[in-house]
């Protein structure tokens, strides 16, 4: 049972991750492709730049619900049949597969042929669907760093380089009887989804090493 949970919840994340809230809003309230734009990428920041706030607000609310929905669809598959890796049933670790898959269904689409984000945000939601206070915690070292530098790109890879380490503090903190084994997967798990998001930014670590990465500015080219 444990096995059919895993991969119904892996299935069911990567087909909702695929869906593209930044493709899908500029295509319904713009008629144009965000990929065409900017700087190609199907992303939040790349729609506020092309298609201003209205677009990027959109885009922001559909990706954060996105990898809500798969962790919690998929601890309700858990819990449905009664299955979880320890004594207590604990289902925090298919809320870390849940949103590998819903990350992996946002950067490669099966629906806009495999061509997605990065995954930053989806990212993110995930962590606020498995512990709001994991998430809190990110969200305030990205803003820390956003506002300090500038930089988009180096806020979200410092928060994704944080998630195994943000993980781990709260959920030895909150272990309560869970055997460290169990936590240790989690962090390893996180550890992946935040390996993966800094992965897609290989190109912004580029640039910021070059200097010419581009700075956060709320004003858009499109109203």
């Amino acid at each position: 049972m444990l096995i059919l949970a895993i991969l119904i919840s892996a299935v069911l994340s990567y087909l909702l991750g695929s869906f593209n809230s930044s493709i899908l809003v500029v295509r319904l309230l713009k008629h144009q492709d965000i990929r065409e734009f900017g700087s190609h990428n199907a992303g939040l920041t790349n729609t506020l730049r092309c298609f201003g706030k209205g677009c990027a607000a959109l885009t922001l609310v559909g990706d954060l619900a996105k990898g809500i929905v798969a962790v919690l669809l998929s601890k309700g598959i858990c819990e449905l049949l009664g299955t979880g890796l320890t004594a207590q049933n604990d289902v925090h670790f298919i809320g870390y597969i849940a949103g590998i898959f819903a990350i992996l269904g946002h950067v490669f689409p099966i629906y806009y042929h495999f061509k997605g984000g990065k995954g930053v945000l989806v990212g993110v939601s995930v962590f606020l669907g498995i512990d709001w206070k994991v998430f809190l915690c990110l969200i305030v070292i990205f803003a820390v760093v956003l506002a300090i530098s500038k930089y988009v790109s180096l806020g979200s890879i410092i928060a994704a380089a944080c998630c195994p380490v943000v993980t781990f503090l709260f959920q030895f903190w909150q272990r309560g009887d869970l055997p460290m084994w169990y936590l240790w997967l989690n962090t390893g798990l996180a550890a992946l989804m935040g390996a993966w998001v800094i992965y897609m930014h290989r190109t912004n670590i580029q640039r910021l090493k070059a200097g010419n990465e581009n700075k956060f500015s709320f004003h858009s080219k499109k109203a």
